[in-house]
């Protein structure tokens, strides 16, 4: 990695809801949050459920994030990586990102080697124990006829449904325990730990959960989880060395 060089995480920008002026709030400070970093980034990844509700018709996309796409395009033009995944809010971008921007898009956890340093990287949903209704649902969504089905639906109809999906999916996420639970009741650093048993990782990373988490899980792996950009404002920023959480000064942007 380049001298004085980094490598941001992000996650969890939820952009759409819970209405326009709200969203478009959030999205400026997302923006601005973009181009503090583009001055010292080599890549940049976002690591799912940047969209409350994404999906990709034949010629249509969601309106809105126009600013954020926009900054994407920006920085890529600049020289900055950017590496994408889906959640299981916009588990339906398909390649429009990808052929628009010339980015990356990952549909599952990835593992990647940085500075000699493992990275274990992915949004989290339906990982570890727990949660098999969802991961039930998330076979269905994850169909190719199921998509090809939804997409024969006039955008105006589909989108209505989807975002009734993604609203439900909010509800129960807000009934949801937001405290530390735990190392043994913590589905993601139980999937980690198991995961540890088979080989070495430095840094897990994950989002999803909606919690900024730095946990130690041995003297030489760390969970990190990246919190939100709803409530918490938090990213993971690599400087070769050590990965660390931050806060971004959201309350300078508006």
């Amino acid at each position: 990695m380049k001298e004085n060089k980094k490598i941001y995480f992000a996650s969890d920008f939820h952009l759409g809801i819970p209405n326009n002026l709200q969203s478009n709030e959030r999205e400026k400070i997302i923006v601005a949050w973009l181009d503090k970093v583009k001055t010292d980034a080599k890549e940049i990844y976002l690591v799912g459920d940047l969209f409350d509700f994404w999906f990709e018709y034949k010629y249509t996309v969601p309106k809105g994030c126009i600013r954020f796409l926009g900054k994407i395009a920006e920085l890529v033009e600049h020289g900055i990586q950017f590496h994408l995944f889906t959640g299981n809010h916009d588990m339906w971008m398909f390649d429009y990102l990808e052929k628009e921007f010339g980015i990356t898009i990952n549909r599952k956890p990835i593992t990647k080697e940085i500075n000699d340093k493992i990275f274990f990287i992915g949004h989290g949903d339906g990982l570890g124990p727990g949660d098999k209704k969802y991961k039930i649902i998330k076979r269905f969504f994850a169909n190719k006829l199921c998509q090809w089905l939804f997409a024969r639906l006039h955008p105006n109809f589909g989108f209505s449904i989807a975002h009734y999906w993604s609203k439900k999916s909010r509800e129960k996420e807000m009934l949801g325990n937001h405290d530390f639970l735990g190392e043994n009741k913590e589905w993601l650093i139980i999937y980690a730990n198991e995961i540890l048993k088979k080989r070495h990782v430095d840094y897990f990373i994950f989002g999803h959960r909606h919690l900024p988490i730095e946990h130690k899980l041995s003297e030489k792996s760390t969970y990190i989880n990246l919190g939100d950009w709803i409530k918490h404002y938090t990213y993971g920023v690599f400087d070769g060395e050590k990965l660390t959480l931050e806060n971004f000064d959201y309350k300078r942007v508006k």
